[in-house]
């Protein structure tokens, strides 16, 4: 069967009508739902996206911008969960496709699902020896600032691995913006690499205190010690 033949008779089963206007709500009203959890959704088409492996990337980029057309927002779900499970047959040659592919139907739960993958293929090319930072500076100066939010948060979870000196730049430079889920992301990927290097993310905390917003601030040290 046809993969999105067979995602949308998945979907359909999985779904319970009366979780569609909540989780609609939930996002602002910006997207429609089939009203399909995310538990029900990845179990769903856990088989389907299986099948896929060994499928090369630009096949599979084809298919997650197809996805990406749907108008239910539990098919944008399923294709970064398609490029999760696969993300090891992505390179770093991918990611202006991964990038523009998070600038569509952009919201915080299609950004930051990307981010992830795009740090997942940024760590396995970090580990090969690339300068991978530098792919990463165009999305930081970025006018979207949803490519800025990724690059913010593209070292999470990387523990020994994250560039100090990248994150602790990077949030200087975007320290000055209001924008709410810019901040956030910026006391969120402190507070990340806080559970790995607390004495020094409290130490650049408390030496920019000034710069940094209040959200951004107590983000970061929102599981230190006071």
């Amino acid at each position: 069967m046809d993969l999105h033949a067979g995602l949308k008779i998945a979907l359909e089963a999985a779904a319970e009508p009366g979780r569609a206007a909540p989780m609609q709500a939930y996002m602002r009203d910006q997207f429609v739902f089939l009203g399909v959890a995310a538990p029900q959704r990845r179990l769903a088409a856990r088989d389907l996206l299986a099948g896929l492996k060994g499928l090369d990337a630009d096949t599979l980029l084809e298919h997650a911008q197809r996805l990406w057309q749907q108008p239910q927002r539990e098919y944008q779900h399923v294709a970064l969960d398609m490029l999760a499970l696969h993300w090891r047959q992505l390179s770093i040659g991918h990611l202006p496709a991964l990038l523009g592919l998070a600038r569509q139907r952009a919201w915080w739960d299609s950004v930051d699902g990307m981010a992830g993958i795009v740090g997942d293929v940024l760590q396995a090319e970090l580990r090969r020896g690339g300068d991978v930072h530098a792919h990463m500076v165009p999305a930081l100066q970025h006018e979207d600032f949803w490519l800025r939010r990724i690059a913010m948060l593209h070292q999470l979870g990387w523990r020994g691995d994250t560039d100090a000196a990248w994150l602790f730049d990077a949030a200087l430079a975007l320290a000055h913006e209001d924008a709410f889920f810019i901040r956030k992301a910026i006391g969120w990927a402190l507070r990340d690499y806080a559970r790995h290097a607390p004495e020094a993310v409290t130490a650049f905390a408390n030496a920019h205190r000034q710069q940094l917003s209040p959200l951004s601030y107590r983000e970061a040290l929102k599981h230190q010690p006071p």
